[in-house]
């Protein structure tokens, strides 16, 4: 499917595509590395709004303290902690890396909507894609031929000069591209040029909410507000995607809190099973959604078992009988599936952390 160019002038498209790839390009170099490109993998940094709040929501979940100086957003230093959710541990760091699985960013709730444009715009100037998933885009370099745009959903936001203009400045003068994506627009284009954008999702935790109780000198239909906001502005926070209202100190809503943590990381429990014994279903081997096959399981606990392995036996979700059913290395495991591995002698529990922000 050929999509024409939106109507314009095309030099003025052209033109726009160049400037878009060059603040890309210059955005790239002020925030990588010098020597390295940037894409690094596992390099932590700290975000401007980082401090009081987050680290003592860290240390209530995780009974672990980082150390925080007198003024606003200044986080020390950075300890570890393991909050264990449904019997899968869940390593959380008070400083941000580009390998987490999930972010936390805590907003005052008095005044949210700036603080989150703010540190919004600074991760994205990082190579960071929140609640975002890659773009349905392909870029192939080929030898010769020049460039072959096509597209199986309408161009909206860019047209093919555009994608030209773009293709140029990162010298691009024969390759092959293919757009998929519905309303893609130059950035996710640059993104796929890039090649080293990270896609996490992340959660909104509105901080400093208002403690309503019930007072016993009051009917119960009348709530007593002994803080900043009301019900109805409670109410408003909720309509914020992805966000969670809390108050640390007083330790309200932390439930809520983390079942969308939990929601949100799409976890796969599988237990081990030795032969001759029950699960132990305290200790599972946790793998990520999407990566979560019976190599994968293999691999997380020692790459050469994959090799060693004729067969599983596997029971619960992905399973399709109750007594348990043989299966081999692509098989696709479920949350809370057991596996007994053959020939394989029985392994230990061994626990692969998820790591968020």
């Amino acid at each position: 499917m050929h999509t024409p160019c939106r109507p314009g002038n095309k030099a003025t498209s052209y033109h726009l595509g160049q400037l878009k790839a060059k603040l890309a390009k210059l955005r790239r170099d002020l925030i990588s590395p010098s020597g390295g490109g940037g894409g690094g993998g596992g390099i932590g940094f700290d975000v401007a709004r980082t401090g009081i709040a987050t680290s003592t929501l860290m240390s209530k979940l995780t009974g672990t303290h980082s150390e925080v100086s007198e003024i606003d957003f200044t986080t020390l230093t950075t300890v570890p902690g393991t909050l264990k959710v449904h019997g899968a541990p869940i390593q959380i760091l008070d400083l941000l890396a580009r390998t987490c699985n999930l972010i936390f960013i805590v907003l005052d709730v008095l005044k949210p909507l700036g603080d989150k444009k703010i540190i919004e715009s600074e991760l994205e100037g990082f190579g960071i894609r929140l609640n975002k998933k890659p773009p349905n885009i392909t870029v192939r370099k080929k030898d010769k031929g020049g460039i072959a745009i096509t597209n199986t959903v309408p161009l909206t936001n860019i047209d093919q000069e555009e994608i030209k203009a773009i293709l140029s400045e990162y010298k691009l003068s024969n390759a092959d591209v293919a757009i998929r994506q519905p309303n893609a627009t130059a950035d996710d284009l640059v993104d796929v040029i890039e090649g080293n954008r990270v896609y996490i999702p992340v959660i909104y935790v509105l901080n400093k909410v208002c403690a309503i109780f019930l007072s016993p000198s009051l009917t119960p239909t009348k709530p007593t507000q002994i803080d900043a906001i009301s019900i109805e502005e409670l109410d408003l926070l909720y309509k914020i995607p992805m966000s969670v209202p809390i108050s640390s100190r007083e330790w309200m809503n932390i439930d809520e809190l983390i079942d969308k943590m939990w929601q949100t990381l799409n976890l796969v429990r599988v237990y081990t099973k030795p032969r001759g014994l029950a699960p132990d279903y305290s200790s599972p081997v946790v793998l990520r959604r999407g990566r979560c096959t019976v190599e994968d399981f293999c691999a997380s606990i020692h790459k050469e078992i994959a090799k060693q392995l004729k067969y599983a036996i596997v029971w619960g979700a992905s399973a399709k009988h109750a007594r348990g059913q043989k299966v081999g290395l692509d098989h696709v495991l479920e949350d809370e599936d057991g596996e007994f591995s053959v020939p394989v002698t029985p392994v230990s529990l061994i626990l692969m952390l998820s790591h968020t922000a």
